[in-house]
């Protein structure tokens, strides 16, 4: 591995008109594609094998032409104090605004607040509801300002009116101002580590056309193979982060090569062929972590985790070609700012030893202290994960967004005149195909759920022409997210399953509160098995790699406590509300269901990336005959600054989408900013140096038979070695500091 990525490394350093040219078309082409490409669509959010999804495909069958998925938009009015809404004037502006409403080009229907009986009882709110005939993201934009511009009409005779519902959907706002905030801080840490503005440009401009590249495509497929918002999203996070670091660390590298007083060739070849072959791994554990969600069996997580995943390929790709020809490019200016002359690093001119750097001192401490270091790092992890023992799964909601927004004031207004349960509407599916009375089946259904806890209205069965399918609403006392509405929805199924076995009828519940409560469950089902196949998998990748047992075993479990750590800070921050001020979170809730297994998937694999950085340090030099603990010292002496420089940059990109209002993406930005922070500064930093300080030898023993089934990958570059002995090439040169 090392000697080929070093011949790759040098032609790309030779070739590099062509590398260059090769990636700037590729760019080209990708963006090319994203603009030529039809605007993509609404994601299709189904969860196969779930019951809310088989009664919502039942309903698309049994009732043709309801626009089953279309959107739903609704208008909620609130008449001025001391009046109410059967008024005369209020009702006329009502009146108007359906009328306004049922002149659109996309409008299925709209209800009419006064016949539907949707005023609240003591008549100072009511609401009108427009359903659609294509789901929210595929809306025109004439049609979603129409019904904005209706509730502005009406809002001006004096009334208070909110509009919400999902016919207001549009592309969400990534925090863009905070990714711009993230890569300034970046660049400002690129330029500290690497003393250099052209060196710290360098992973900065591969990183942008990387995720160009891997953005821009998704973009251009995003209609055919229905790719949603934060799919490009995702990709955008990770392609940054990890293209940041995987270039940092062989530009890095690079310079300890001509610091050794290597000629700019053959740097680059070393640089390429020894960080480029951690690389590879690390990058490989990241692709192994996302492209795992597709096990979870949800489509929407599958797309996503395949595009970061190839969005990571690109990043690898581009680290090992296009910074090689980029150095080539830069020549002498990758140097720190003002060094002009070489200089031997190992000691001064009166013959003293050179001072320590912060990553030796700091490996030095943790190797007389190992047993305190490691008791401390684990007990204070362990603390911040204790809230995960209380998390509560959901989905965000209309009562999750800001308060700002017009769709949180109308969910509040809704609450306010109908109850809470009303924003939540549990729709029941009476497949009586199999019944010989389906009408009485649907009335059994309909009064065994009129007796249940937390029910506040039943709606009598609606059945389709064919007489053989009935819906039913049901309005719960409680709100969408709350454990009461999961329990109630579990009660109808448990009473469903008492008609079947005496009517024949199946009773379905479906609607958006229970899709979401069935996606959290399937995905809690799915957590174990998808951790075991990623970190199996990764854990037979890293022997491999490290050639060891316990090193790999090591680094899985301070994954664990890095990730069950940082679930317990977002529990805090977004369920409890601890310090939510700081970071803008306006609601507390249920932590967003799919958070779990979506941390365990990317903080996995980026928390790899630290443990190959560092620990391949310490392989080489240990097998280049330095003992345990000076191979300790030697791999945080040339790693430690670059991967804390690393982490911070990640953490930097990842906080960046903190500013982002939609509540899933600012979850998401904490979650894995201040995993990285647990994982790089306290597991990596601190607790991998503790353990191997304390396994000494053990730390790479491997059984003989197994060392010789595996393959030699050879990441610590034994090979260039050889190919040193064999060229001579080590006789003339002159150690420098760069």
């Amino acid at each position: 591995m090392a000697t080929f990525l070093y011949k790759l490394g040098r032609l790309a350093f030779r070739r590099r008109h062509f590398a260059a040219l090769i990636w700037v078309a590729l760019l080209t082409l990708a963006g090319v594609g994203a603009a030529s490409a039809p605007a993509a669509g609404t994601t299709s959010f189904s969860i196969p094998g779930t019951e809310a999804q088989k009664a919502f495909d039942l309903l698309e069958q049994r009732f043709p032409g309801a626009s089953a998925d279309g959107a739903t938009g609704r208008i909620v009015f609130k008449a001025p104090e001391g009046e109410k809404m059967t008024d005369a004037d209020n009702k006329a502006t009502v009146a108007k605004t359906v009328d306004e409403l049922g002149d659109g080009s996309e409008v299925v229907s709209v209800t009419d607040p006064f016949t539907t009986n949707a005023v609240s009882k003591d008549g100072t709110v009511a609401y009108t509801s427009v359903k659609y005939d294509l789901p929210g993201m595929e809306l025109a934009d004439s049609t979603r300002d129409a019904l904005e511009k209706a509730g502005d009409d009406a809002r001006a005779t004096g009334l208070t009116v909110d509009v919400g519902g999902d016919a207001l959907q549009a592309a969400s706002e990534a925090g863009a101002v905070g990714e711009i905030i993230g890569l300034a801080i970046a660049a400002v840490v690129l330029v500290i580590t690497l003393g250099s503005l052209v060196a710290a440009g360098l992973p900065l401009l591969t990183a942008i056309i990387g995720v160009g590249i891997g953005v821009s495509t998704i973009t251009a497929l995003a209609k055919a193979l229905d790719l949603g918002d934060t799919t490009s999203t995702l990709a955008l996070m990770i392609g940054l982060a990890v293209g940041i670091d995987y270039a940092l660390f062989i530009v890095s590298r690079y310079r300890s090569e001509l610091a050794e007083g290597r000629d700019r060739e053959e740097a680059a070849g070393r640089a390429t062929g020894t960080a480029g072959s951690a690389v590879v791994f690390a990058g490989l554990t990241v692709v192994i972590a996302l492209a795992g969600l597709s096990v979870v069996g949800v489509p929407m997580l599958t797309k996503m985790g395949l595009a970061a995943a190839g969005t990571v390929v690109v990043a690898v790709l581009i680290a090992l070609t296009m910074i090689p020809a980029m150095l080539g490019y830069a020549g002498k200016k990758v140097r720190p700012a003002g060094e002009k002359k070489r200089r031997k690093p190992e000691s001064d001119t009166s013959g003293k030893q050179a001072r320590p750097n912060m990553g030796t001192r700091w490996a030095s401490f943790v190797i007389r202290r190992p047993a305190a270091v490691l008791l401390l790092g684990v007990v204070g992890l362990g603390a911040i994960a204790l809230p995960a023992t209380q998390l509560e799964l959901g989905l965000p909601d209309d009562g999750s967004q800001p308060t700002s927004t017009t769709q949180r004031r109308a969910y509040d207004l809704l609450s306010e005149g109908f109850g809470p349960g009303f924003n939540g509407p549990l729709m029941i599916v009476v497949d009586a195909k199999s019944s010989d009375d389906p009408k009485a089946a649907a009335t059994t259904v309909t009064d065994g759920i009129k007796g249940l806890d937390d029910v506040v209205t039943v709606t009598p069965a609606a059945f389709n022409k064919a007489g053989d399918t009935a819906t039913i609403t049901v309005i719960p006392d409680s709100k969408p997210s709350s454990t009461q509405t999961e329990d109630l929805v579990h009660a109808i199924r448990d009473q469903g399953a008492d008609v079947t076995a005496e009517s024949g009828a199946k009773v379905l519940v479906t609607g958006t509160t229970a899709m979401n409560i069935d996606f959290s469950q399937k995905l809690n089902d799915a957590l174990v098995p998808y951790l075991g196949l990623v970190v199996g998998l990764a854990f037979l990748l890293l022997i491999v790699v490290f050639r060891s047992i316990l090193v790999p075993l090591k680094a899985a479990l301070g994954f664990l406590l890095s990730v069950l750590a940082a679930l317990g800070a977002v529990v805090a921050v977004f369920q409890w509300g601890w310090l939510a001020g700081l970071i803008g979170v306006e609601e507390t809730g249920p932590i967003m269901s799919m958070m779990p297994i979506f941390m365990v998937g990317v903080v996995f694999g980026l928390a790899m990336d630290y443990e190959v950085f560092l620990v391949t340090r310490m392989r080489e030099a240990y097998v280049h005959g330095e003992t345990p603990s000076q191979a300790i010292v030697t791999g945080f002496r040339h790693s430690a600054r670059v991967v804390a420089a690393a982490a911070i940059i990640m953490m930097a990109v990842f906080g960046g989408f903190i500013s982002s209002s939609e509540s899933m993406i600012k979850m998401i930005g904490f979650g894995l900013a201040i995993a990285v922070f647990f994982d790089a500064f306290v597991v990596r930093m601190a607790i991998v140096p503790a353990v191997l300080a304390l396994l000494g030898k053990k730390a790479w023993w491997l059984p003989k038979w197994l060392d010789r089934a595996l393959p030699n990958v050879d990441v610590e570059g034994e090979g260039l070695r050889k190919l040193d002995e064999k060229t001579g090439g080590d006789e003339d040169r002159e150690l420098v500091r760069v």
